[in-house]
């Protein structure tokens, strides 16, 4: 587990889970069809729109960023790791360029960002890789199918509807050979959070709604990348921690992350007397030495490849001319080299 600091230059306590353009910005995004609340669309993906909007006009939109900004160091550094330059690739939910941010353009030599919120859009972080903007939503990419040679995401897919939809069209848009690399919360996140107010909740009006929005479950990652078509796949998780001074700090920072929950069935209104106790107990089950409370997110990253002829197969069931047997016999051999 690895830890962040919560900065500490606030005016105040800054609510709620979870450069200019290089070119034209699309003036709205495509419009899906129209979405039903209920088990097969659990987000309001129009409000969850307003909320990073809101996020992004923020006067400092930058002082809530620093999770974003570690995350998508960690999928820029999965970036370096490949040996290769990427003539065009493509940021989906990319927000204010977090991954763009910490690439370089010997590595990639343009750049789509793709964003549902136009104000984060307007607000990206300055880059030296030539960038096109477009807003869009990451379940609907406009884009021809072999059109990409990277797509990176970076804490944005856990909000979609339909992901299995997602993964098919991050996958219908990427040239044979070409890579997606992605991270997105996990299961674990925000786990302190979701247990003092279900706590105080039942303390309080006995009962509790959920706060924190629902994440998938890292077994299911590799299935549903498997099934959109990818291969050679690599599902990892991590977790990062962050202190902060209270729980009202902590919802503080999701809103201004853009991460207030959107699910169809949240509660409205929290009663002042349930928050209290819930950060009450939060203290006194998590609290720190110092005072101070830990937040832990979990994070899911992913690795996927679009099948090409040149890519590496497995061998052959059968194919093999030496037998794990053997191998006492070449640790025999090796010390009798020794002497």
């Amino acid at each position: 587990m690895r830890g962040l600091s919560r900065p500490v230059l606030r005016a105040g306590w800054c609510g709620r889970l979870c450069a200019p353009p290089r070119r034209a910005l699309a003036a709205s995004p495509p419009s899906p069809p129209a979405a039903t609340s209920g088990a097969l669309s659990p987000f309001d993906r129009r409000l969850k729109r307003k909320q990073k909007n809101w996020a992004a006009l923020q006067a400092e939109p930058a002082k809530c960023d620093y999770l974003r900004e570690e995350v998508g160091g960690r999928i820029a550094d999965r970036v370096f790791d490949i040996t290769r330059t990427f003539p065009l690739a493509l940021d989906v939910g990319s927000g204010r360029g977090y991954i763009a941010q910490h690439l370089t353009k010997e590595t990639v030599e343009k750049l789509v960002q793709v964003d549902v919120a136009e104000n984060a859009l307007k607000n990206a972080v300055e880059t030296e890789i030539p960038t096109v903007k477009v807003v869009a939503d990451e379940e609907f990419l406009p884009f021809k199918e072999n059109t990409f040679d990277l797509v990176v995401s970076s804490l944005s897919l856990h909000w979609v509807n339909d992901l299995p939809k997602a993964f098919k069209e991050i996958h219908h848009v990427l040239k044979p050979d070409g890579v997606f690399i992605g991270a997105m919360f996990g299961g674990d996140t925000l786990y302190e959070l979701r247990c003092s107010l279900q706590l105080a909740e039942l303390e309080r009006e006995g009962g509790f709604a959920p706060h924190v929005s629902p994440f998938t479950a890292v077994a299911d990652l590799g299935h549903l990348l498997s099934r959109a078509g990818f291969n050679t796949l690599t599902v990892d998780t991590d977790e990062i921690q962050v202190n902060y001074p209270g729980l009202f700090e902590v919802m503080e920072d999701l809103q201004g992350m853009g991460e207030s929950n959107c699910s169809w069935n949240r509660k409205p209104l929290l009663h002042r007397e349930t928050m209290l106790a819930a950060a009450a107990i939060y203290r006194e089950m998590y609290g720190n030495s110092d005072g101070s409370v830990p937040a832990t997110f979990q994070i899911y990253y992913m690795i996927g490849w679009k099948y090409h002829e040149s890519q590496a197969k497995p061998a052959q069931r059968g194919s093999a001319t030496v037998s794990f047997g053997d191998l006492a016999k070449i640790e025999g051999l090796i010390s009798r080299g020794k002497k």
